[in-house]
């Protein structure tokens, strides 16, 4: 049997080869090609110059697999070099030195993973530095970002709910598990709560709880909840962390069927649940079009800057998109071998 390290890497390989011939593909219909069709000459005196870094924590998470594999692809479809940096752990101090170790040498596009406020200083570093900055999955509220591109986290977990409502038959106590502070988890969170209060006190929230994106965590605080709450329906899980963890209690606690858990993302352990019938659904992310998405924006900022203004330095305006999203899905038992990486 091979170590998880060796897992995790074959996993990545496959994902990288399935993203790079999509990318392949987008390249042959001319896409690389139509971004710097008609611009003026200096901007093919551009190409495959300047680095675009990606910079992130939790860099082994198998989450991350999918935005390994977009950057990777952007560097090839449009010529660039690209890098994948940062901490293997949640250790923001140390994902901060990464940042500060980056912005030093003066990228050609910067990517932040906006795990949590704390960034906000070096971001606007960055930006001050001249450096064009995007923040990915995760935004970072009040930073002068020029883009944020990940997912309308609002939007999904609404998605999320309305799943969860409705395999629950749209009565009954709920749980959310959640790493609490984290700013894209929050949204997730009120997307959740929308739909829940939409439905009039027939589902009820009855607590949230902190698994700080610690499976083992999750499991415990989970285990705690079902002995709390014997009469609980329901559990969403808005990172994946969380949804391992409760599959895992439900699973111990023998509560498999009484209980629904409706996850977030696409890595095997949630696919291999929602397989056995532990968790219902997962709200998927399209992870690998964050990073591809910002290098190709990024790219086309660099070679040419489209005028929104007579002056736009003057005017304060940066002829970048403020936000895109790139939207999610549901998995489900039906959809599920599909959402595998191809080993």
């Amino acid at each position: 049997m091979t170590d998880p390290t060796t897992r995790a890497a074959a996993r990545y390989a496959a994902s990288r080869r399935q993203v790079m011939r999509w990318a392949a593909a987008g390249a042959a219909l001319g896409v690389g090609a139509g971004l710097t069709a008609g611009m003026p000459a200096r901007a093919a005196a551009q190409e495959g110059s300047g680095e675009y870094v990606e910079v992130l924590a939790l860099i082994t998470l198998p989450y991350f697999i999918d935005h390994k594999a977009g950057l990777d692809a952007a560097g090839q479809v449009f010529n660039v070099p690209t890098r994948f940096v940062g901490p293997p752990d949640l250790d923001l101090n140390a994902m901060i030195t990464t940042l500060e170790q980056v912005i030093a040498q003066k990228p050609a596009g910067l990517m932040v993973v906006g795990f949590d406020a704390v960034l906000k200083p070096s971001i606007d570093k960055a930006v001050e530095a001249g450096i064009p900055t995007v923040t990915l999955d995760g935004d970072v509220a009040g930073s002068k970002r020029q883009i944020f591109i990940g997912t309308g986290n609002v939007a999904a977990g609404q998605k999320g709910a309305q799943t969860l409502i409705e395999a629950i038959g749209g009565e009954g106590k709920v749980v959310i598990v959640t790493r609490v502070g984290q700013g894209n988890l929050e949204e997730r969170i009120i997307g959740y709560k929308q739909a829940i209060e939409a439905t009039d006190g027939k589902v009820e929230l009855v607590e949230v709880l902190n698994d700080d994106s610690d499976p083992n965590k999750a499991a415990s605080v989970v285990s705690a909840a079902l002995g709390k709450y014997p009469d609980l329906k329901g559990i969403a899980c808005v990172e994946a962390a969380g949804g391992v963890g409760a599959a895992t209690a439900v699973k111990e606690g023998n509560r498999v069927g009484e209980v629904v858990i409706v996850s977030m993302d696409r890595d095997d352990g949630t696919l291999n649940f929602i397989k056995e019938g532990v968790i219902h659904a997962s709200v998927a992310q399209k992870t690998a079009l964050m990073p591809f998405t910002a290098v190709q924006i990024l790219h086309t900022y660099n070679s040419f800057k489209l005028p929104i203004t007579q002056d736009d330095a003057k005017a304060g305006v940066t002829p970048l998109p403020n936000s895109v999203d790139t939207g999610s899905e549901i998995i489900t038992k039906d959809s599920v071998d599909l959402w595998f990486h191809k080993a």
